[in-house]
């Protein structure tokens, strides 16, 4: 070996233990997997019979799961909005898909609160955040919460560098191409291809996924497995289309690991908001659109190798938007003017719950569809303000409360509905007028929160001022 090839091969080997000692210096990667429409009883590390989960349940016995996770809102665009802005619903105003008049505009009792379609440039997204910290940053799948006729609302001109969807056109419309089901693999492909291309400096990925979202698709070879297991074709698909995404997870986590970037990596995976009413989720009360835990309760792990230790459960109520502050304390920022709570201190089990008392809840709306074992046999929610507070929650219903009454006819006007969760997590005994001092006191919260975050109520609806007797709302809600 001549002398200069040895200089050679030494140089590409200080080169590559630069590289390395880089990658461990360099601040950590993360990964964001939104699913859609995903149920917390939907897959196999919640406890699911019937929904299979392989990759996910490998990831949740390394990590940490969350039992008690929540989405910023009962349906898609809204939980973005609450994600990506790290704000609660009020501040952005993003309340539903197109409108917030879903369902018969005759059987609405109040004027509701416009909604907003898409989220302003003037929040500083959370992929702006990362941006300024030094992070590539990269979208793949569901944005939703853009306007062709609103500059700035693109996801390129809201803070990630890469954004690719193969299914933006028509997400929902059903396709012949079964072998990427709901875009599934191709989202996949291109995040994965985003962060090899990236991998020597500290990227975020938001993986947001169109599966499970209506109308279900999965490869035909994996309906066939659930179909062989005895269930009915509508519970097969569904089932296939969980399975595909699960599949999809496992390459990509395989990819991390080939690469040797797990370990520099926090992986989250959760949904946007709870199943369609074509998936129980019993015992919890209903589902997507309403706010009753069947609504709003999400699967929720993070993965971490060497930092979250592993087959870790945590109870401590979380919702969405906690994400935003998490991910910046990562970046090196701990301090950030939203909504949410560091859930870093209860990653790494420093500490055992956040230093945040209540979470909240409000849509002032209509949602068309009722859900299973609603409050309602028209909409999936009618107006609603909602918190927990521990293992408590509280309902306030907006007409009830506008029309019958309010705090002087609290006793039987049924505006309001309080659940002890650790005892009642399916939401059946109402315990307001059994127990009125809680009541009182969780309802005073809610004013309170209603107030300081600038809430708006509905309005009522004056004889000159009616609603049109004409359906709303889009199905995409």
């Amino acid at each position: 070996m001549t002398g200069l090839k040895k200089i050679s091969i030494l140089f590409i080997a200080l080169i590559y233990l630069a590289l390395q000692l880089a990658a461990q210096k360099q601040k950590p990667n993360i990964i964001l997997i939104f699913a859609d429409d995903l149920g917390y009883k939907d897959v196999g590390f919640t406890g699911s019979k019937i929904f299979e989960t392989p990759n996910l349940d490998v990831l949740a016995k390394k990590g940490m799961v969350f039992n008690n996770a929540y989405a910023g809102a009962g349906n898609c665009a809204p939980s973005r909005a609450c994600l990506i802005s790290g704000k609660y619903a009020p501040s952005h105003g993003v309340y539903g898909v197109g409108s917030t008049t879903g369902g018969p505009k005759k059987e609405m009792k109040v004027i509701p609160v416009p909604n907003t379609n898409y989220l302003a440039s003037s929040f500083i997204t959370i992929a702006e955040a990362m941006q300024e910290e030094g992070y590539t940053t990269g979208l793949f799948g569901k944005w939703h919460l853009s306007s062709i006729k609103v500059k700035g609302a693109l996801p390129t001109e809201q803070g990630f560098n890469v954004f690719f969807d193969s299914r933006k056109d028509n997400p929902n419309k059903k396709r012949e191409q079964l072998k990427d089901p709901k875009g599934i693999y191709s989202l996949t492909d291109s995040a994965i291809a985003f962060m090899q291309r990236n991998q020597h400096k500290p990227f975020f990925t938001f993986l947001s996924h169109h599966a499970i979202h209506s109308n279900i698709e999965a490869k035909p070879e994996t309906i066939e497995r659930f179909k062989k297991q005895g269930l009915d074709n509508k519970t097969a698909l569904y089932a296939a289309c969980i399975f595909d995404l699960d599949e999809s997870i496992g390459l990509l986590t395989d990819w991390l690991q080939k690469f040797g970037l797990d370990k520099n990596t926090l992986l989250i995976f959760t949904s946007d908001n709870s199943a369609t009413q074509q998936s129980t989720q019993e015992p919890l009360r209903g589902n997507k659109g309403g706010y009753y835990e069947g609504g709003i309760k999400e699967p929720f792990l993070a993965f971490w190798p060497g930092k979250i230790k592993e087959g870790t459960v945590n109870n401590t109520p979380i919702i969405n938007l906690d994400l935003y502050p998490t991910f910046l304390s990562l970046a090196g920022i701990n301090k950030t003017n939203v909504d949410g709570e560091y859930l870093l201190p209860l990653f790494l089990s420093e500490a055992s719950a956040t230093k945040r008392k209540s979470i909240f809840w409000h849509f002032p709306g209509y949602l068309n569809e009722p859900v299973i074992r609603g409050r309602d046999s028209i909409f999936r929610t009618r107006p609603v303000t909602a918190m927990r507070k521990g293992y408590w929650k509280i309902l306030l219903y907006h007409e009830e409360w506008l029309l019958n009454g309010g705090q002087k006819n609290i006793d039987n006007n049924n505006a309001v509905e309080i659940y002890n969760l650790k005892e009642d997590d399916g939401e059946r005994k109402n315990l307001a007028n059994l127990n009125k001092k809680k009541r009182n006191e969780l309802l005073k919260e809610v004013f309170a929160w209603m107030k300081t975050t600038g809430a708006k109520w509905p309005t009522l609806i004056s004889e000159e001022n009616k609603l049109n007797d004409r359906d709303g709302g889009d199905n995409d809600n």
